[in-house]
């Protein structure tokens, strides 16, 4: 086992730097790490306990490819700074594809909703990637 698949971590510090998820207001991708092992697949009540969530929150299981058409769709109207964000959009998803099998999106909340991005490390154990959205239309 080589360095990088042991720390998912440090493999994606770089990438996840000055990096954020677009919606009414662009809010960083974090890291997160969970030293629960639940055998796959995860479900909402699976989520609601890795979190700590009041059963009111509002919980829902995404399709992963919902959680990066977002950010790693171009558009036309792009400009270069909206085309890097893309490209690093792209290869983060790539690398979140190498270090975590059984992946799963959730979406927690309603208005602002926290994303994440969830799969298992070579460890067994839950990790990936976490945003915040907000979508008050």
């Amino acid at each position: 086992m080589s360095h990088e698949e042991s720390e998912p971590e440090s493999a994606l510090s770089e990438l996840l730097k000055d990096l954020y998820y677009p919606s009414e207001s662009d809010e960083p991708v974090e890291y997160v790490e969970f030293t629960i092992d639940f055998e796959p697949p995860l479900t909402v009540g699976h989520i609601k306990d890795l979190l700590l969530i009041t059963p009111e929150i509002y919980v829902e299981e995404l399709p992963e490819p919902d959680f990066w058409k977002p950010v790693t769709q171009e558009e036309d109207w792009y400009e270069e700074e909206e085309k890097n964000r893309t490209a690093r959009f792209i290869e983060l998803k790539n690398r979140v594809e190498q270090l975590f099998s059984d992946r799963q999106a959730f979406r927690v909340g309603d208005d602002e909703a926290d994303l994440y991005l969830l799969g298992r490390k070579s460890d067994g154990c839950w990790a990936g990637l976490k945003t915040l959205v907000v979508n008050t239309a």
